[in-house]
């Protein structure tokens, strides 16, 4: 891993099975507006809340995943999970605040996470261990705005033009950024390689 003392990070989680343009497209932009010097690519050697049955070896996801973004150094690419031996979202946070305890860890997702994370392990738990960063996703935005992890933790939501200051902010505080959308998805990207198959 680079060098990360006194770095701001943002956590990009998942199964990346496979990456995609979307990914690097969150990743970009949660380098601008969260003002970021990295991006880590946590690909997930297998995610609980989805079946292995449609799943690429994690090898294969994490060297497509690097292959994605070789032309930008800023964001990194790791398997770090599967050293940790950690397979849920507040386990490895918790795991790289103690690794790492000169970082300044953002958690960076999607909209539609932010509507399933009450299905997440210690997901009440995770907003007060990290700032988090939700990016708006088409069809997604009303219906995470509106779902209970929103909801409950509301008034530690900061307005988007504060969201460059996330990482030095002590949690649980978490921002909302409607930003440029991109339809981009591994489950449309897997369902057009299966129809051409």
């Amino acid at each position: 891993m680079p060098s990360v003392k006194n770095c701001r990070i943002g956590l990009l989680g998942g199964s990346f099975n496979p990456a995609h343009e979307g990914h690097l497209h969150i990743s970009r932009l949660a380098l601008e507006e969260l003002r970021l010097d990295q991006v880590w690519w946590l690909v997930a050697p297998q995610n609980p809340l989805k079946s292995a049955d449609d799943m690429a070896p994690f090898a294969t996801r994490l060297a497509l995943a690097e292959k994605a973004t070789a032309e930008d150094t800023r964001i990194v690419v790791t398997g770090i999970e599967q050293e940790l031996g950690t397979r849920y979202t507040l386990d490895t946070v918790r795991a790289l605040k103690k690794r790492y305890p000169d970082a300044r860890f953002v958690l960076v997702m999607g909209a539609d996470l932010l509507a399933e994370l009450p299905k997440w392990k210690g997901w009440r738990s995770l907003f007060r261990t990290v700032p988090i960063a939700v990016f708006a996703r088409p069809t997604y935005s009303l219906r995470a705005l509106s779902g209970t992890a929103a909801r409950r933790f509301a008034r530690f939501r900061i307005k988007r033009y504060r969201a460059g200051s996330l990482a030095a902010k002590r949690p649980p505080v978490w921002a909302f950024l409607h930003t440029r959308p991109n339809a981009q998805s591994a489950t449309k990207i897997r369902a057009r390689r299966q129809g051409q198959g």
